[in-house]
């Protein structure tokens, strides 16, 4: 039986002096409540309360076992309500990673979540490579694609995608390009985290999804 039950049991009894009464009190069966005891007594080896046909009373090992349980019961009581207001209250040190270039986008969300949470305090790294949450000990990552570990929890913010763009002077001396193909003739702006390497995704006409390999 589950030990923490068995001691929350055995006070009831004590405190009600009574295994009907606890049983009315902890909705439980007298016949589970009388269990609980008995599995305390066997586990200690020892008698804790006597039993008459009128009441039931703590024997001494039972008044010192009963004094030591309550003050357990009441420690875990004041745990659980610490642990709670931890939950409530935001505090302490968040590290977040993101990508330079979002850095415009997420610093005002940063100061408003500091508006919002004074005991807080946030971490902001940022730059553009791959990261390793767990093993360099960021709690947030921001970014613009999947990340390979599975094991993460992953939220989506916002939709993100990219366009086409050229200096005027590029295009005025090699030209614009017309089609998909012609990308491949050009001196194409790599980005060494784009999820799909050389090959650029796109979509077009029906949402149908098209691809070209770059160079540059």
């Amino acid at each position: 039986m589950d030990r923490l039950t068995s001691l929350t049991v055995f006070t009831q009894v004590a405190q009600s002096e009574g295994f009907s009464a606890a049983a009315r009190r902890l909705n439980m069966s007298t016949t589970m409540v009388s269990a609980h005891v008995q599995a305390l007594e066997d586990r200690l080896g020892a008698r804790l309360l006597n039993r008459t046909t009128r009441r039931v009373g703590l024997t001494e090992v039972g008044r010192t076992y009963y004094e030591r349980a309550v003050r357990i019961l009441e420690e875990l009581q004041e745990a659980d309500q610490a642990a709670g207001l931890l939950q409530t209250t935001v505090r302490g040190t968040l590290r977040l990673f993101a990508g330079t270039h979002m850095v415009p986008f997420v610093s005002p969300v940063i100061v408003e979540f500091l508006r919002r949470h004074p005991e807080a305090s946030v971490d902001l790294n940022t730059g553009e490579r791959t990261i390793d949450m767990v093993e360099e000990g960021f709690d947030l990552a921001i970014r613009a694609s999947q990340p390979d570990d599975s094991s993460v929890i992953v939220r989506r913010l916002a939709e993100w995608h990219h366009i086409l763009g050229a200096a005027p002077s590029y295009i005025e001396k090699h030209g614009a390009p017309q089609r998909l193909e012609d990308l491949k003739q050009h001196n194409c702006l790599r980005y060494s985290l784009y999820p799909f390497g050389d090959e650029w995704q796109f979509i077009g006409p029906g949402e149908a999804q098209m691809s070209v390999k770059v160079s540059g």
